[in-house]
């Protein structure tokens, strides 16, 4: 059995559901051989899948999105691949609770973050982006790694996207040179561009706490920000705000796409690669898979998603485990899923759902195993 799972997001990380499926699985198959390789998407909980598949465990005190300094995770491999997760320095976990900053909230400190990395001794760097308290374009993210973003009078424009109105010149020259040494894959299971009807500041912004005006006022700076690098650049800064996963983590896949060269992958594709999945999953004969709520996002990227898929085309069936379930069995199918157990099911309650996860996956995997092993 292997156990290919997510986090259950607000009740048990990708180790514990794997932990809690195990002891479950074997209440009713004393013995049964089981592995795990807990998985990520590239959001938050990417830093510590990478962690549970052995990487070193860095820390850093970066900037945090409002300012106020925050201490930052990342994970290290003997072979120079590090994985680096924005959230750990610039997402919404950072924010004082209930305060959202959507127009100044900068990603400086995944800047701080990255250099940290670098002087570690990544020479490559997996860049998780997603649950970002920001939507700056990755023009916080920039600076700290040596650029600069000039207005009218030749002073450093103010943190966050809003500012961004004001940006009258783009130098990335001072950029760090180990960057331009240094291969970097932006994960994301984003595909949205930069700005417009699909762009970050209309899709994610209100999640960040912005307004219809702050939508608006967003918008029109990211643009302003990648003419201005346009003009920095060459034409490449226009084309990469309309790429696949420019409008990640509110914009800071357009700042990695055109400053550092970051090539775009789905997360899961690029993680499963990283947590050595495929050798996990040739010594498999049935997967487990799951996340908290396996839903219409579940099906365009989502770790159960990429895990399913390549079971599947392993020749493997594949189970999933979640805290709801709000896909039909048709989609489950179409995915590759041939049935999930949903802790919904057992304490309908969302709250003691929640608090009680760890408990309640215990026995929805005794039921699978006895509907599938026994």
């Amino acid at each position: 059995m292997l156990i290919a799972a997510d986090k259950f997001k607000g009740s048990l990380t990708a180790v514990e559901v794997a932990e809690h499926v195990t002891a479950g699985l074997r209440r009713a198959v004393p013995g049964l051989a089981v592995s795990a390789v807990p998985v990520a998407d590239g959001g938050d909980g990417t830093v510590a899948a990478a962690l549970a598949a052995g990487f070193t465990r860095h820390e850093a005190r970066v900037t945090g999105p409002t300012g106020v300094p925050v201490t930052a995770t990342f994970a290290l491999r003997g072979d120079g691949t590090a994985v680096v997760e924005m959230a750990e320095a610039s997402g919404l976990q950072h924010l004082p609770k209930g305060v959202f900053a959507p127009l100044t909230a900068t990603t400086y400190g995944t800047g701080e973050l990255l250099l940290a990395a670098l002087d570690a001794g990544a020479t490559s760097i997996v860049f998780g982006v997603g649950g970002s308290a920001t939507t700056d374009g990755g023009a916080g993210m920039l600076a700290a790694l040596g650029a600069r973003f000039l207005d009218a009078d030749g002073e450093p424009v103010a943190p966050g996207g809003g500012p961004l109105r004001d940006l009258a010149t783009a130098d990335l020259s001072g950029l760090d040179p180990r960057l331009a040494k240094t291969a970097i894959v932006l994960a994301s299971d984003v595909d949205n561009p930069l700005t417009g009807p699909k762009g970050a500041p209309a899709v994610y912004g209100p999640q960040k706490g912005a307004s219809e005006e702050d939508v608006a006022t967003l918008d029109a700076a990211l643009a302003h920000y990648a003419e201005v690098l346009a003009r920095a650049v060459g034409p490449s800064a226009a084309e990469h705000a309309l790429a696949p996963g420019a409008g990640a983590a509110g914009g800071i896949g357009y700042g990695a796409l055109v400053g550092l060269d970051a090539a775009f992958r789905p997360g899961i594709d690029v993680m499963l690669d990283v947590l050595g999945f495929a050798p996990a999953l040739a010594q498999a004969t049935f997967v487990i898979t799951g996340e908290g709520s396996l839903d219409a996002q579940t099906l365009h990227g989502k770790a159960p998603a990429g895990v399913a898929a390549a079971a599947r085309a392993a020749g493997l069936d594949v189970v999933a485990v979640c805290g709801r379930l709000q896909l039909p069995q048709e989609a489950l199918a179409a995915a590759g899923i041939r049935r999930a157990y949903a802790l919904t099911d057992l304490e309908p309650d969302p709250a003691r759902c929640m608090a009680e996860a760890g408990p309640l996956l215990e026995r929805a995997a005794e039921r699978l195993a006895r509907d599938f092993l026994v």
